[in-house]
């Protein structure tokens, strides 16, 4: 028994455990329907192979050393995470996915997403959760790559991948914010691109890989870039730059007096948004995507997942 993989079987392992449990080498032989000189000889080849001595044999019962408590403590561990391996693997077998990602746009609320969370969880699926940030293309993107199996809040038409599937989730209204120590908030309105022009816009840079787009930005206007819509309405809060932001993300500033809605000369912003899922190659929705799907089929679940942003 050369190798320490060799060594720590889970029979080895549970074979320890009887010995620590029973305190005596005759006596786990007896509840393993083993000889005591194998039993015996089956440990020294582990303590050989480990270079450690796992039982004081000094006194009457087998006392696990320290190293030997340690080893149990682990092995104990390491024997209910394949437990947990051969649930998981045979709940899967029964239509889970083992893992389900989701590509989530900045517009969307993110205590709606956690409570999704929250409930898919107390079904104590076997499939791992990953939640993926995405932005303007990139949120549908992360679908149709294969990096995503479900994109929420999704730009109606910027994206028509064949057998892609699409519901719609709703409408968000953008609007044009400043803080009020921003120099745009003391200017006469409609304000001009002209006048924007003069100003830094904070802008979202598109989460797709072969990007760079960020909506709303003039030729030649000074534009402060961020990852995500937190940092975009940190940034504008801080009066690092205006731009438009989500309505509902931002009317308890609005009403607090953190920041400003400015009228401007260019036309409103609405944007249609859908949820996606499927497209080329793709197997029919297993169990967690089922789940998923089915929650967006709710009226107040895709309300909420566009407005509910004051609480975080």
């Amino acid at each position: 028994m050369q190798n320490t993989r060799d060594a720590l079987t889970p029979e080895n392992l549970a074979m320890l455990q009887s010995i620590a449990e029973t305190g005596s080498f005759a006596a786990a032989a007896r509840q393993l329907g083993l000889v005591p000189s194998a039993l015996t000889y089956r440990v020294r080849q582990i303590e050989d192979t480990l270079d450690v001595l796992l039982f004081d044999r000094s006194a009457r019962q087998a006392r696990p050393t320290d190293a030997g408590l340690e080893l149990l403590r682990e092995g104990q561990r390491l024997l209910e995470d394949m437990d947990a391996i051969a649930n998981r693997v045979r709940r899967v077998a029964t239509g889970w996915e083992p893992q389900l990602t989701l590509s989530v746009d900045g517009v969307i609320s993110p205590t709606t997403m956690l409570e999704l969370a929250e409930a898919f969880y107390a079904l104590a699926p076997p499939t791992r959760l990953k939640w993926r940030d995405g932005i303007l293309s990139g949120t549908a993107e992360a679908l149709t790559s294969g990096h995503a199996d479900l994109a929420i809040g999704v730009a109606v038409g910027s994206s028509s991948v064949a057998g892609l599937q699409s519901e719609p989730l709703g409408e968000v209204r953008f609007v044009f914010v400043v803080a009020p120590h921003h120099p745009l908030a003391r200017l006469p309105e409609p304000l001009s691109d002209a006048t924007l022009r003069e100003h830094r816009m904070v802008a979202v840079a598109d989460s797709a890989r072969r990007s760079n787009v960020s909506m709303g930005i003039l030729a030649g206007q000074d534009v402060f870039t961020v990852d995500n819509m937190r940092a975009k309405l940190h940034a504008q809060l801080r009066g690092l730059g205006g731009g438009f932001l989500p309505e509902p993300m931002v009317c308890h500033y609005l009403q607090a007096g953190h920041l400003v809605e400015r009228q401007v000369e260019r036309p409103a912003r609405t944007v249609r948004l859908s949820y996606q899922w499927g497209g080329p190659g793709r197997a029919a929705p297993g169990r967690a995507l089922q789940w998923w799907l089915s929650q967006l089929q709710s009226d107040t679940t895709r309300r909420a997942l566009l407005e509910n942003h004051h609480h975080f």
